[in-house]
């Protein structure tokens, strides 16, 4: 891993292809030593810029390996089969440790997660900021590094992960999943002490409008840190968070931090939509129309094909996935309906009541009556099941709820021989 993070670090200047790279000597080929020395606000703004960037990229791969893993939908492509062979367990295939599906989306995180410890050093050494701005800084960037830990986590699980790669030439061990998911809490809870002191000396992308200030970006990480808890089985947490998040049950469910992109030239457009009814598609796991409950508004995230049933590799389905619908939409870090359904989960089990409440708010939003169902443990989770399905299809949380629930074996198998995975295997590179 030392290897591809010097990599990551020659190439993390030129990551911010939509910002400009000011103040700095030689822009063809700018120092990172130029930055640690005595950086400007400035050049701080490129690298949260630039961090802002490399959180979007590679991220089409994360999403879609998990989604098709968890049986949301297909890639047919016919210039890769590894989508409908290998990433579904077709046959006698398994995860290649060196296959792009799983290095790049690992990479990926990691790549950024050196960004941001490079603007961690940058505003230390900086002496034109103040101390309350150096909390801002800092916190932006642990916040953002507990949260593209938690992905690699999410694709590792019990492998574990590195969570200490400050030092690329003393890279930290690995720790458990259990434990990773410890150190991404505290790293959230540390980062939102900052926040309550902090001053933001950089501006942030219009996808995190509403989110751009210490107050609100402390709604943010306390978002994540509902998240994290959630994954960890502590539902007291999960709800203590949420009370200092964004979540609001009475307003837009699509509301909260975003990845910003752009079909302009230089910029980067969103690699997760996909022009419906060609033969290169992303095709919906038919279970998810057969499934729906009737009247379900949340089946307009799927697209019945003029062009009739797509078959290949022996798998078909005739709905595209419609959840991303142009180059220039956001993509969700979290939103309020995820907030809402954690707040729903966190109390089954202690206020079942409450847990209905917050399952009605999901359920009317989509257009169904409140639930009717049996109001005990096990009927509850099967409705927060179904409602999770519904609501986060296509954001890469179906693979890594049924893990945590236990529940990989209620995932439909399409052919014989496939096989749902449990986790993806240590890249190559972090085993020679």
């Amino acid at each position: 891993m030392k290897n591809i993070l010097y990599i990551m670090l020659f190439g993390l200047l030129f990551s911010a292809v939509s910002c400009s790279i000011e103040e700095i000597p030689n822009p063809n080929g700018p120092s990172i030593e130029g930055l640690l020395l005595d950086a400007t606000k400035s050049q701080l703004q490129t690298l949260v810029t630039g961090s802002e960037d490399l959180l979007r990229q590679e991220t089409g791969f994360y999403y879609d390996v998990v989604s098709i893993i968890g049986r949301e939908y297909y890639f047919f492509t016919g210039s890769d089969p590894r989508y409908t062979g290998e990433v579904l367990g077709k046959g006698a295939s398994q995860l290649d440790n060196a296959g792009f599906y799983g290095t790049r989306p690992y990479f990926g995180r990691y790549r950024t997660i050196k960004n941001l410890n490079v603007l961690i050093e940058a505003a230390q050494n900086s002496t034109t900021i103040t101390s309350a701005e150096l909390d801002g800084y800092t916190a932006f960037a642990q916040t953002l590094q507990a949260y593209e830990l938690h992905l690699v986590a999410n694709l590792q699980f019990q492998n574990g992960i590195r969570t200490d790669v400050a030092d690329i030439d003393n890279l930290g061990p690995f720790e458990s999943y259990d434990q990773a998911l410890g150190t991404i809490a505290s790293l959230l809870d540390s980062s939102n002490t900052l926040l309550s002191g902090a001053e933001f000396a950089f501006t942030l992308s219009g996808a995190m409008a509403g989110f751009n200030t210490p107050a609100t970006f402390s709604q943010f990480n306390r978002a994540l840190a509902a998240r994290v808890a959630m994954y960890r089985g502590n539902n007291a947490d999960v709800r203590t968070a949420l009370a200092d998040s964004f979540m609001d049950m009475g307003g837009d469910l699509n509301a909260g931090p975003a990845r910003s992109y752009s079909s302009a030239g230089g910029d980067f457009a969103n690699n997760l939509f996909r022009v419906p009814d060609q033969a290169d598609a992303i095709i919906a796991h038919p279970s998810y129309v057969a499934d729906a409950e009737d009247g379900d508004a949340r089946l307009n995230k799927v697209l019945l094909r003029p062009s009739g049933v797509l078959a290949l590799d022996d798998l078909s389905g005739d709905y595209d996935v419609w959840v991303f619908q142009s180059l220039e939409d956001q993509v969700p870090y979290i939103n309020n309906e995820e907030l809402i359904l954690l707040m729903a989960e966190a109390n089954i089990g202690s206020d079942n009541a409450a847990a209905v409440s917050a399952l009605n708010v999901i359920r009317n939003a989509a257009g169904l009556g409140d639930y009717a169902g049996g109001t005990g443990d096990a009927d509850l989770v099967a409705e927060l099941i179904q409602q999770r399905r519904y609501s986060l299809f296509g954001l890469g949380h179906r693979w890594v709820d049924m893990r945590r629930w236990g529940l990989l074996g209620d995932l439909p198998l399409d052919r014989d021989g496939d096989d749902v995975w449990e986790q993806f295997p240590r890249p190559v590179s972090e085993t020679e």
